[in-house]
């Protein structure tokens, strides 16, 4: 019983750890990005996206290096559902969830080929070996140029328009950043071995710890900030951030992850995979129908990962 609290301290920890880091992470390197006259379009479409990707980047490649590769493609599949079905969904409960029609036409199809990709690659000899792992490492840097490119371009349409991010002192950009990295590493660290411990004490498998308390926890920022943002009324990119997330999960999180150490499929990691494909189909037909997710489609949508969420704790 001790050994199950100890454990359960250790997960709460590295939750704290991970959202506090990554937000820590990401106001500092905002920072120095506009010190750099680096366009703020090309902040929030890099580092702040790679920053609330972080929790799921330390929880797997964590995984990997201690071979609890399970827990770590369910991690990442399992953040990349929730933000999609949970994250829209509580969203468009708030007020209709904008979607632009470039997010439709290019990002949108994009994250599903990438949940086709991992698919394809990991039931290829149910692993994702090295050379499947630098190849998705790739396939996200032609992606990573793509956008800035692109977010470059915006940026030039856009000129005169006054920045929003928040200057801090270099001192404290340093801090934070070195911090937030501090925290996410830790944070990995006691998430992977409170799940881990949780998951053997309870003789649960480490794919369903990985796809419900791990995805949520490392989901949180996430689903915060684009909770905040819906209150706010500021939610036309929501759909755009949750699908660049679920991008960078799966090419730079399982791509790390797996040119680190090969990562080992379960079938039921083929199937929640399968799963995540259909789900990512379904709202983008949701948003596409009238380029937004209204507050009905945002309650099918949690209906629907509640009933998912039942599947994998009876399967």
């Amino acid at each position: 019983m001790k050994e199950i609290l100890i454990a359960v301290f250790l997960l709460l920890v590295g939750f704290i750890l991970l959202v506090k880091g990554a937000d820590f992470f990401v106001d500092g390197s905002s920072s120095v990005a506009k010190r750099l006259r680096v366009p703020s379009m090309i902040i929030g479409l890099t580092i702040v996206a790679m920053g609330t990707s972080l929790p799921e980047c330390a929880v797997s490649v964590t995984a990997s290096l201690s071979n609890n590769n399970s827990l770590a493609v369910s991690n990442a599949v399992g953040s990349n559902t929730f933000n999609l079905m949970v994250v829209c969904g509580m969203c468009a409960l708030f007020a209709p969830l904008l979607v632009k029609m470039e997010t439709l036409k290019k990002e949108f199809p994009f994250s599903v080929a990438c949940a086709l990709l991992l698919l394809i690659l990991g039931f290829t000899g149910m692993k994702l070996g090295r050379l499947e792992g630098v190849i998705m490492l790739v396939i996200f840097a032609v992606y990573l140029v793509r956008m800035i490119l692109s977010a470059k371009k915006a940026r030039a349409a856009s000129a005169g328009v006054e920045e929003e991010y928040e200057i801090l002192p270099v001192w404290k950009c340093i801090i934070f950043i070195i911090g937030g990295a501090a925290a996410i590493k830790f944070g990995g660290d006691f998430v992977v071995k409170g799940a881990s411990t949780v998951a053997a004490s309870f003789g649960l498998s480490q794919t369903l710890i990985g796809l419900t308390v791990v995805a949520l926890g490392t989901s949180l920022p996430e689903l915060v900030t684009s909770i905040v943002a819906a209150k706010k009324n500021e939610v036309d990119m929501a759909v755009g951030n949750v699908v660049g997330s679920n991008i960078f999960n799966i090419l730079l999180v399982l791509g790390i992850a797996s040119a680190i150490s090969p990562i080992t499929f379960l079938m039921e990691n083929v199937i929640d995979i399968i799963i995540l494909v259909v789900m990512s189909v379904i709202v983008w037909l949701f948003a596409w129908s009238k380029e937004k997710i209204e507050r009905k489609e945002g309650i099918i949508m949690l209906i629907l990962y509640v009933a998912y969420m039942i599947y994998i704790c009876v399967r």
